[in-house]
């Protein structure tokens, strides 16, 4: 069976015509239609088609970007098709996974998103590195200044509670309980 789906973005003056008509002339029986941004994975006519998907079916859309704008996604959403020994049909792009041609097309696709990954990895690490040799350090700003945090040690060192120093400085008990611990770990004890 043929199962079309057919997306356009949340903007008034947008329809799904011309795509269902091409669906319908490529075949299709049922066809989902949804108004939802490709980059969310909350389409729920896409759920529900990819649910009725069964064995021989093929999902067809009227173009790659009407599935997902999202590689990771559609590579997900594909392998869901083929899990379902199901295939893929993008008519804009003329990719079939019933050939050997379509299923080399998505072979491509996953090692373009995987390239796509160890890049992204790749220049996160890069700019992490640098950040590091200009003296940055990730992670939120302490909720406590340098002499609020000498205030907060003293306090512990003549016996005030860790909950009563939450409560005075405005902070999580767990807050402070981190900076003795700290200056636990620093001093060797």
């Amino acid at each position: 069976m043929l199962l079309g789906y057919a997306r356009v973005s949340k903007a008034d003056d947008q329809d799904t015509a011309a795509q269902t008509r091409a669906l319908k002339a490529a075949g299709c029986e049922r066809i989902f239609e949804e108004t939802a941004s490709g980059g969310r994975w909350n389409r729920p006519e896409l759920h529900r088609l990819l649910d009725q998907v069964r064995e021989g079916d093929i999902l067809v859309v009227w173009k790659l970007d009407r599935l997902s704008r999202s590689l990771k996604d559609l590579l997900v959403i594909l392998e869901k098709i083929d899990l379902q020994n199901a295939n893929f049909r993008s008519l804009t792009e003329a990719i079939d996974t019933s050939g050997p041609a379509g299923r080399m097309m998505m072979q491509m696709l996953g090692s373009f998103a995987e390239f796509e990954r160890s890049m992204v990895r790749e220049r996160t690490n890069s700019g992490l590195a640098s950040a590091r040799e200009q003296g940055r350090i990730g992670g939120r700003k302490s909720k406590l200044t340098v002499e609020q945090r000498r205030e907060v040690l003293d306090m512990i060192n003549s016996g005030r509670s860790a909950a009563d120093l939450a409560r005075l400085f405005q902070v999580h008990r767990a807050t402070i309980s981190r900076l003795t611990s700290k200056t636990r770990v620093k001093e060797g004890i």
